[in-house]
């Protein structure tokens, strides 16, 4: 018997891809596997023309038609690239989206993370919100940072290293408690 499955527009997290250069090419294929909705930069746009890559919105003021048959243009306006997209993603209802990026700016992202399911890859770590009361199962040993800081965090499961990482502290689940900001981003190598 075999199993099929059909992938609705919108139904798997759209991919931005803001840039490539930090970024393997494995875990890019494994991004692509159920056909997202790409978007990307005019100046990443090549790369991913190079990968053999269907692209569907670029992000740009200038746009030209010598990218790809049927590319959509994004303006840009005086948002950053990400804004952009992110504003156009949350309008349209996107349920998700998947960043890839060489330089982060946590700051375009803030007023996104209650708004749309937020995955960030940056160089070897995976970068997402979570609300206080977050856990998640993870083996000893692995790496958790802290990237916005609370006023005070409660955690379980963790063993603080400095300079707000964490190692877990065994096979297990981890938590994360705090009163203000009302999410935080964490990281979590890939």
């Amino acid at each position: 018997m075999s199993s099929h499955h059909i992938v609705r527009e919108k139904q798997e997290p759209a991919l931005l891809v803001l840039g490539l250069d930090t970024f393997p090419a494995e875990m890019l294929g494994q991004l692509l596997e159920w056909n997202p909705t790409v978007i990307t930069t005019k100046e990443t746009a090549q790369q991913l023309i190079d990968f053999g890559i269907k692209i569907d919105w670029v992000i740009t003021d200038n746009p030209h038609n010598h990218i790809q048959s049927d590319v959509k243009f994004m303006p840009v306006g005086n948002d950053t690239p990400a804004e952009a997209a992110l504003k156009y993603l949350v309008t349209h209802s996107y349920p998700a989206v998947n960043v890839i990026c060489d330089d982060l700016q946590l700051k375009d992202y803030l007023f996104f993370a209650d708004k749309i399911n937020l995955v960030i890859f940056h160089k070897d770590q995976k970068i997402y919100p979570v609300h206080s009361g977050f856990s998640k199962w993870k083996p000893a040993g692995d790496k958790i940072e802290i990237l916005t800081h609370p006023h005070e965090v409660k955690y379980s499961g963790l063993e603080s290293l400095g300079n707000h990482q964490f190692t877990t502290t065994h096979d297990g689940f981890f938590s994360l408690r705090f009163d203000e900001p009302p999410f935080l981003f964490i990281a979590e190598k890939i």
